[in-house]
């Protein structure tokens, strides 16, 4: 489970990472506004852990951008004020959690694994140009046209389409498919290729395309 910690206070950063890897998460990190708002457009997160004073944007203001781009991650804010207009406010802007500082790290992973199997309420139709897919049919058509796909190709377009117009790293999406044992090179692209293969090729316009040195994307038809 992928986890973004933006926090700018570097010894709590570490402490929150090194105790949630320690059950089980795995933690991207950013230390400013601005870059965990690029990192959490960038990657499918199972949940962002998001303090609100932050450098470069605040949190609150990361989360309601988040929220005007369709990006619905669970997000559970950090913040050392505790007034109840604070929470409000937070809530507003899109959170689903509140945590105050100090706080336990049993406390937050507890609530992470929550936030984190709670349906995503705006998830279940995906749309791109001509391209639907629906997580509640477990259905996938492009003009029309039902397409069927394995489930790690699956994985993988889920994956692009919620982070499109954005690139997906392929470390990402190795990770994705396979955690931390991955068994080679290969094995990706051949699922790529077959992805291209239905989503690509039977159509005149291509949707998913190869950023070099970067990974992949999702995006309308150039």
């Amino acid at each position: 489970m992928l986890i973004l910690i933006v926090e700018d206070n570097r010894a709590l950063a570490g402490n929150m990472i090194e105790f949630l890897e320690s059950e089980g998460f795995s933690c991207d990190y950013a230390e400013r506004g601005d870059h965990g708002l690029e990192l959490a457009c960038s990657q499918n997160f199972a949940a962002i852990v998001l303090d609100i004073m932050l450098p470069g944007m605040d949190g609150l203001q990361v989360c309601q951008e988040l929220r005007q781009r369709g990006n619905n991650t669970p997000i559970l804010m950090l913040t050392a004020r505790d007034t109840l207009e604070d929470k409000l406010e937070g809530f507003e802007r899109g959170a689903e959690d509140y945590l105050v500082k100090p706080f336990d790290l049993p406390e937050l992973a507890a609530r992470i694994k929550v936030l984190a199997r709670k349906p995503r309420s705006n998830t279940e139709l995906i749309e791109v140009e001509d391209l639907v897919l629906d997580n509640e049919q477990h259905t996938l058509t492009r003009q029309g046209q039902a397409i069927s796909l394995s489930p790690s190709c699956w994985k993988i377009l889920e994956a692009l389409l919620h982070a499109s117009p954005n690139v997906v790293s392929k470390a990402e999406l190795e990770r994705l498919l396979w955690q931390d044992q991955a068994p080679d090179s290969d094995a990706l692209k051949s699922h790529l290729y077959q992805l291209r293969q239905k989503i690509n090729k039977p159509f005149a316009n291509n949707l998913i395309h190869t950023v070099r040195g970067v990974g992949m994307v999702l995006r309308a038809a150039e």
